[in-house]
């Protein structure tokens, strides 16, 4: 497989390493991007994954809340301009009360049927929405909890909203929690939640990084040393093992403990997630279209 400059581009944005490893990895795994990034981190040039810099869209996150309900939409567009405009912030806040309204509603489809506030449905909002601002915009995601737990809201800037169900503890400590997986993003609450297969292939690379007088030590040293480096991964992904944002001093599980409290859920959603953004050079277009590329 051809080894294209921009094949090494995003090895380099989503593992951190340098040009030439990016290319070698790449040549050494035949183009494969995933055994590449897998291929950088047993050779200890690489961190985790970072996907995040391949995905980008416009739009908002919206928080509702009514009662026992709370709901986070996503409502995307196609330019920031519209994003910022007033009647498409208008039609986000009213399809967030739409969301939590009566029943509530549990998914896409429902709250594109559920009534708009004023009349019609929510439908119907986004296509008159589409006829005014002159562009697409599409109800993307929904999450939805009707919970009798306290249910931490927060949504930073439009673009990033979390709800955090928790059981005990106050709504201050809740809202706290919302903050830092709004921050950090943990991948998962607890070390119970980590999957098998995903500590298994830490392990598996932890020792590939070893140096051969590391691998030579006794059995049951070897295995600490990898256990303490597994301990220190774990943490790093699970929300009750890293630094309390609000409180670095502490770890989230310790200040959970301290007020009898336990996660139930969590749910983060972020503008564009999983959205690949076509990116324009319209200079080069010019240029292909006067017959000068």
């Amino acid at each position: 497989m051809e080894i294209t400059a921009q094949l090494v581009k995003e090895l380099r944005e989503r593992s951190g390493a340098g040009m030439m490893e990016c290319k070698k990895a790449l040549t050494q795994n035949n183009g494969d991007i995933e055994a590449a990034i897998e291929w950088l981190r047993k050779a200890g040039l690489a961190k985790a994954d970072k996907k995040a810099d391949r995905v980008a869209a416009e739009g908002r996150i919206v928080l509702g809340q009514e009662g026992s309900r709370s709901a986070l939409v996503e409502i995307n567009s196609e330019t920031d301009f519209v994003a910022k405009d007033e009647n498409f912030l208008g039609f986000v806040e009213n399809v967030a009360k739409a969301a939590v309204a009566g029943a509530g509603v549990a998914d896409v489809a429902a709250l594109k049927a559920a009534t708009y506030p004023g009349g019609g449905t929510v439908e119907e909002a986004r296509s008159a929405l589409i006829a005014k601002v002159g562009e697409n915009v599409q109800v993307r995601r929904l999450v939805s909890l009707d919970s009798a737990h306290a249910v931490g809201a927060y949504v930073h800037g439009g673009r990033i909203g979390v709800l955090v169900e928790v059981k005990g503890g106050s709504a201050e400590l809740a809202r706290g929690i919302a903050m830092h997986v709004a921050a950090m993003n943990p991948p998962y609450i607890a070390e119970k939640d980590v999957p098998a297969d995903f500590i298994a292939k830490e392990k598996e690379i932890e020792l590939a990084k070893m140096s051969e007088k590391d691998k030579a030590k006794p059995a049951e040293i070897l295995e600490k040393i990898i256990s303490g480096k597994i301990n220190k991964i774990i943490n790093d992904v699970t929300l009750t093992g890293q630094p309390y944002v609000l409180d670095s001093n502490e770890t989230v599980g310790a200040v959970l403990k301290k007020e009898g409290a336990e996660v139930v859920s969590m749910h983060r959603l972020v503008v564009g997630e999983g959205i690949e953004k076509v990116v324009e050079d319209y200079a080069a277009e010019v240029m292909k279209q006067a017959g000068l590329a």
